[in-house]
């Protein structure tokens, strides 16, 4: 489902060039459910927001299906993210001024689809049907990631992304945020790709990898 070749991306700091993913080759099965892990700083994100479309690599690509990512121009790259691509962002970005059936809406008002519907069938799949006239400052903050991981699964995507899912959560949270995700992963069958610095977390996937100096290998 997702192939990953020869991937090379560094940012510049200052006047010094720092290379944080060094010719990483992945590739992830459909319907697998894998979880990268290291150091801060290792990449973890970077690689996550390279296999998502979000962070273009300097060199190597991005298959997904059979859909070279970064062959495809923005515009027409934008519309297959949105089709085919659920993303999990470490800090929610929900949109304050909305509600939380609102927020799950957001994908589908992108691609023009009446997804009103679709979003609280989301919410009700994430437990939250009872709070989707609410505002992100009226949730709690497991309540906050249950409506990023409902936005993010809307549009029943092949390809799941989550960057630190649990990250911000308490161990009681950590858990049930983790159980809902996984579940909703295997009922679907969809492709699950989940960034953690939590070790007992990162056992519970098909396969751990783990990033470190810019390379990648398996646990």
């Amino acid at each position: 489902m997702i192939e990953a070749r020869n991937l090379h991306r560094s940012y510049r700091i200052g006047k010094k060039s720092v290379e944080v993913l060094h010719g990483i080759d992945l590739s992830i099965q459909a319907g697998e459910r894998v979880f990268l892990c290291g150091p801060s700083g290792a990449g973890k994100t970077t690689l996550l927001y390279t296999l998502a479309g979000l962070e273009r690599p300097q060199q190597g690509e991005v298959v997904i299906g059979e859909t070279s990512l970064y062959s495809l121009n923005p515009k027409k790259q934008a519309a297959f993210r949105n089709r085919n691509i659920g993303y999990i962002f470490q800090n929610y970005l929900l949109l304050p001024e909305l509600t939380a059936l609102e927020n799950v809406m957001v994908v589908g008002a992108i691609s023009g689809a009446n997804t009103e519907e679709e979003a609280q069938a989301a919410l009700e799949r994430v437990g939250l049907a009872n709070r989707a006239d609410h505002l992100p400052a009226e949730l709690s903050g497991g309540e906050q990631q249950r409506v990023a991981i409902a936005r993010a699964v809307a549009n029943r995507p092949k390809v799941l992304f989550a960057d630190e899912p649990t990250g911000n959560l308490d161990s009681r949270n950590s858990a049930e945020v983790m159980d809902l995700l996984l579940g909703l992963a295997t009922e679907s069958g969809t492709t699950l790709a989940v960034v953690t610095h939590d070790p007992s977390l990162a056992t519970r996937g098909d396969r751990q990898l783990e990033i470190k100096d810019g390379a990648i290998r398996t646990v």
